[in-house]
């Protein structure tokens, strides 16, 4: 589905060149048929209003939002597991998963970054989509909120796949409890968490160690044309861990 692969792309770290790219961005954009016209248009508007940037300015306002604190973090199993050893085997489980659809990933890339992610989702059929997306659809919502109660046009992506997952999510409650959640992404806040954790380097996605935050080069490879051959066997957290307690920011 070319929709999430222009998804993947705009969430991914900002790169040069996609300025240059950007009417053809939108073109696939509004030739998607399952989204509405008023989610299409929200993201249109955040194509344009990121593309009129230079690309420092683009990169300072991502880094800004994803590489501060943890509510906003693009790792799915961050908001799950935390840094419990369930979250190393949740890992494993989906890089198994991305082998039977032929992504190969490096050892050093996490597969639970959403840009992978939805790499790995622009090679299934839209039924296998749908139950993936839906599966961690809290998930989506709550950072779409998040990103909504910082004006950021981010959220557009997010509110796009909660949209194509087609679950019922009760927003309502999700806005009320992100509007009482404490900023963590202030300079103290950070200092605090350093304060109380122990923060370890290296490592690997299969061990649960630390790992980058964020992954390069990962594109799918020619075998994932193979999507009818794969099961659907979801990994992800299922819908009885969705609860706003398991939501760590």
């Amino acid at each position: 589905m070319s929709i999430l692969k222009v998804i993947s792309a705009l969430m991914d770290y900002p790169q040069e060149g996609v300025a240059e790219h950007k009417d053809d961005i939108k073109l696939i954009i509004n030739a998607d048929t399952i989204l509405s016209n008023e989610c299409k248009q929200s993201m249109c508007d955040f194509v344009e209003a990121q593309c009129a940037l230079d690309i420092l300015d683009w990169q300072s306002d991502y880094d800004a939002l994803f590489e501060r604190g943890r509510n906003l973090s693009l790792l799915l199993f961050e908001h799950v597991h935390g840094e419990s050893r369930d979250r190393g085997q949740a890992m494993v489980d989906l890089i198994e998963q991305y082998k039977l659809a032929g992504l190969a990933i490096d050892k050093n890339e996490l597969p639970d970054y959403i840009p992978m992610f939805l790499e790995f989702l622009s090679s299934q059929d839209r039924d296998n989509t749908k139950a993936w997306l839906m599966d961690i659809s809290h998930i989506l919502a709550v950072l779409a909120t998040r990103l909504e109660e910082r004006n950021s046009g981010y959220a557009s992506l997010f509110n796009a796949l909660l949209e194509m997952s087609q679950a019922e999510i009760d927003l309502t409650k999700i806005r009320e409890a992100v509007a009482n959640e404490e900023a963590d992404y202030t300079n103290e806040a950070i200092d605090k968490v350093w304060e109380d954790e122990a923060i370890t380097f290296g490592g690997s996605a299969t061990d649960g160690g630390s790992c980058p935050s964020s992954t390069t080069n990962a594109k799918p490879t020619a075998k994932q044309s193979r999507v009818d051959e794969m099961p659907v066997n979801i990994m992800m957290p299922t819908p009885a861990q969705h609860t706003q307690s398991d939501i760590k920011g």
